[in-house]
């Protein structure tokens, strides 16, 4: 399925310190990617105006499926954001005081957010430098020095019984998820793969190819406007291996309510609306056609920054030799470099627009303040050396490679 090729007018702004006009490429560029679609999307709106069933309901149950096949799990819950997708399956876990769960210190907030909402104490093992993912040498290392058996399973010096792990697909990057695996595995720990970067992303176990989200007991999505696949607002999708366990999710999601006014435990109301359902389900047969676009990309910036390799870190690539394009998503393109917040201020000077994800790790955020002083080295310069340029889709070959020219401008 081929979109239009339909590119908006790029808007301008002065230049306040010369009086001259710059043309904007923006970071991302929502209203390119609507206009192409806008008849399609804005006919499903209709329909479910037309219907007048904005909650649950058969639009979401079909997404739900669209995703369960897409991920190859065995059930999909279509929930109010990526967020609440996590603590969705937190709750059903019953994680809650006493308990720990382990992740990575360089990640949206929301990851160990989660966690700590339910009184759970977030534990940060450090990142593999080169795909900036959770490394799963780190992670047995601390279960060995930092853990010790007990009758309720695995545990922290201080009691804490560990009762997860969730690695984040960061960037459009499936994590080392057979190492990660055989770790969690080894001392009957679940995995929740925290996959709302990744939708659609592959990963080349020793055993098949499998998809972002679906590899794992557990795993969640976000659909947030700027994602890969993005909302008109809001939403996210939790998945689950096990029917029983999606059969739990899915009462939580309502409140704890079976039947209808009955609540035999206490749920939250993560429903997702049907609006949102529905432009997600026009939207997801284009996600690989958008994706591989991201990835070639990539590439141009890749091969162009190549020269500057002793000034920038390109994104690491450790799956292309098995699976090309489908082994990185690029949910964003981060370079790294020492120079970041200089190239980032001539960037904006050449009006184009970056972002930085992220710039605290997790571990230095005021509100983890009482989880004591804690080094993660790796996440540390991470944070200072990260730097997003321009990657959706709509990109033409002409924005492209200003981009380039104004990076390699920098570093000439």
């Amino acid at each position: 399925m081929l979109l239009k090729n339909v590119f908006a007018p790029e808007s301008r702004a002065s230049d306040s310190s010369d009086n001259s006009r710059v043309t904007k490429l923006p970071f991302f560029d929502l209203k390119t990617q609507f206009q192409s679609l806008r008849e399609e999307i804005l006919a499903e709106i209709t329909a479910v105006c037309d219907a007048q069933a904005f909650v649950l309901g058969p639009k979401v149950e079909s997404f739900e499926q669209q995703i369960t096949e897409l991920c190859g799990c065995n059930t999909a819950l279509a929930t109010s954001s990526g967020t609440d997708a996590e603590l969705l399956i937190l709750m059903a876990m019953e994680v809650s005081l006493g308990d720990a769960v382990v992740t990575t210190p360089f990640t949206f907030f929301s990851t160990a957010g989660g966690v700590a909402r339910l009184g759970a104490k977030p534990l940060f093992v450090d990142i593999d430098p080169a795909t900036m993912n959770l490394d799963p040498e780190k992670l047995g290392k601390f279960f060995e020095r930092e853990c010790r058996e007990s009758p309720d399973g695995l545990a922290t010096k201080d009691g804490l019984i560990i009762r997860a792990v969730i690695p984040v697909h960061l960037f459009g990057l499936c994590c080392d998820m057979d190492g990660i695996r055989e770790v969690c595995g080894q001392r009957r720990i679940p995995v929740i793969e925290d996959a709302a970067q990744a939708l659609g992303a592959k990963y080349p176990s020793k055993d098949r190819v499998e998809r972002a989200g679906g590899m794992s007991e557990f795993g969640f999505f976000s659909f947030y406007p700027t994602k890969n696949l993005g909302a008109f607002g809001d939403a996210g999708m939790a998945v689950a291996g096990d029917a029983e366990f999606g059969r739990k999710m899915k009462i939580l999601r309502n409140h704890g309510m079976d039947p209808r006014y009955y609540h035999s435990e206490i749920g939250g109301n993560f429903r997702m609306d049907a609006i949102q359902a529905a432009i997600l389900s026009k939207k997801l047969p284009y996600l690989e056609q958008w994706s591989k676009r991201r990835w070639e990309i990539a590439q141009r910036y890749k091969d162009a920054f190549a020269k500057f390799s002793r000034k920038i870190m390109v994104p690491f690539e450790p799956y292309a030799a098995q699976l090309g394009s489908e082994g990185h998503i690029y949910h964003q393109f981060v370079i790294r470099t020492p120079a970041r917040d200089s190239l980032r201020e001539h960037l904006e000077e050449q009006g184009i627009g970056t972002e930085i994800y992220y710039p605290v790790a997790l571990h230095h955020q005021k509100c983890f303040a009482y989880l004591g002083e804690m080094r993660f080295p790796e996440s540390e310069r991470a944070a200072a050396e990260c730097l997003s340029l321009p990657i959706y889709p709509e990109l033409t070959d002409q924005q492209i490679d200003r981009v380039i020219d104004s990076v390699a401008q920098f570093f000439n």
